[in-house]
């Protein structure tokens, strides 16, 4: 029985590699997937396990740069190209300097560039020029409160924010409750409104907000996709939308006759 001749194959292609670090409980590693290009490949790892619940206490464990490095270093001999920690909270938990810090720590474990969520955040919203930013985060108010503060404290003005409460199964959270809480975020004019926790899913929510909101919406794991694959020199792929898509964007100055009408405060228990 003659052997099948494959050696026009050529293959297999050679693959770019992005590690990423996750938090302990991060449940969405095939919607990471979902924004990288066939000739890229994602190495995830995890931090330990801690026995606490979604909170500041937890996003400063997971964020430890102790943890961190070791997570850099058991993706090492994979030889990644860039090292992505793929956590909001515990990326702006410590400011504008802790999150710089967290990148250099990273760094030097791993020899590659390192980017994080939330200092991904700020390089999305500098690249469509965003001033004003709307919030919808699956958080407690404490937690939501740090990362109005990191934004605040990057020259952004928070317009609104939105949030749910939430301390554990992040993961569960529908589509349909996530456009709610955009919905009640953007009551008063924003350029842009973005999504925290990489554990909260987005990725086929972002179109159809954007089609219906009229701004560009980001979410934690879109953008830091973005920022890994731009350290690599290359795009993120997915369905229309502002932040990979230049075509998707709008001119800030059209925006004016698209937001929808300024209003009052919506209390905080109205808002969870």
């Amino acid at each position: 029985m003659s052997s099948l001749d494959i050696s026009f194959l050529g293959g297999p292609r050679p693959q770019r590699g992005v590690g990423v670090v996750a938090p302990f409980d991060f449940a969405l590693d095939r919607e990471l997937w979902r924004w990288v290009p066939d000739e890229v490949s994602l190495h995830l790892t995890r931090t330990p396990f801690v026995p606490v619940e979604v909170s500041l206490d937890l996003a400063r464990i997971v964020s430890e740069h102790e943890t961190l490095s070791d997570g850099v270093r058991t993706l090492t001999a994979i030889a990644p190209e860039v090292v992505a920690y793929a956590c909001t909270s515990g990326s702006f938990v410590g400011g504008i300097a802790g999150e710089r810090a967290m990148c250099e720590a990273m760094t030097r474990s791993g020899a590659v560039p390192s980017v994080t969520t939330s200092g991904a955040l700020l390089e999305a919203l500098t690249e469509l020029g965003v001033r004003r930013v709307a919030l919808v985060t699956p958080y407690t108010v404490s937690v939501t409160r740090a990362l109005e503060e990191y934004v605040a404290e990057a020259g952004t003005v928070v317009t609104g924010c939105a949030f749910m409460g939430l301390t554990r199964h992040i993961w569960k959270v529908p589509y349909r409750d996530v456009a709610d809480m955009a919905r009640q975020a953007v009551r008063r004019p924003a350029d842009a409104l973005f999504i925290s926790c990489t554990n909260l899913p987005t990725y086929d929510v972002i179109p159809q907000l954007e089609a219906e909101l009229r701004i560009p919406v980001l979410s934690a794991n879109q953008v830091t996709m973005w920022a890994a694959l731009r350290r690599l020199g290359t795009r993120a792929v997915g369905p229309y939308q502002a932040l990979i898509d230049p075509a998707a964007r709008i001119d800030p100055a059209a925006r004016g006759g698209t937001a929808l009408p300024d209003v009052p405060d919506v209390p905080e228990q109205e808002q969870q």
